[in-house]
């Protein structure tokens, strides 16, 4: 999977996205639409179609209940990514780089890591977050 990837996973998926799954209709195993038959529920959440996961709130509240509430998640990719328990080391930093087309040099610089913050932020917005303008400018 790539990092991107598991990024959105590790936020979307989070209980406390949004898009509440108890609210949508729960199909049973084995009807259309449903889990197949047979298969235990799924832990992780997907959005339907046209649903928004609030990005901040899930974000704010992973913050909350793992005791994290002084990590800058809202400018920095590297407490982002300890936050959601990724690593962060610049090898990685430099893979989700590439993954998300950044042109510049790789070097773990502000400008990259900035550029990166971003780009994830639009990119969670781009694939069913709600993102505020301030985290994509």
């Amino acid at each position: 999977m790539s990092i991107f990837g598991k990024i959105k996973d590790a936020i979307f998926g989070h209980k406390s996205a949004s898009a509440d799954p108890a609210s949508r209709p729960q199909i049973p195993a084995g009807m259309a639409g449903g889990p197949p038959a047979g298969s235990a529920p799924s832990s992780t959440f997907e959005p339907q179609a046209g649903t928004m996961i609030d990005v901040e709130a899930s974000l704010t509240q992973m913050a909350s209940q793992k005791g994290n509430p002084d990590l800058n998640w809202r400018t920095s990719i590297v407490d982002l990514m300890k936050l959601i328990g990724l690593d962060s080391s610049l090898e990685h930093r430099k893979d989700l780089a590439i993954e998300l087309g950044y042109t510049g040099t790789k070097d773990g610089s502000a400008r990259m890591n900035i550029w990166l913050h971003k780009e994830v932020m639009r990119q969670l917005a781009a694939n069913g977050g709600k993102v505020p303008a301030s985290l994509t400018d």
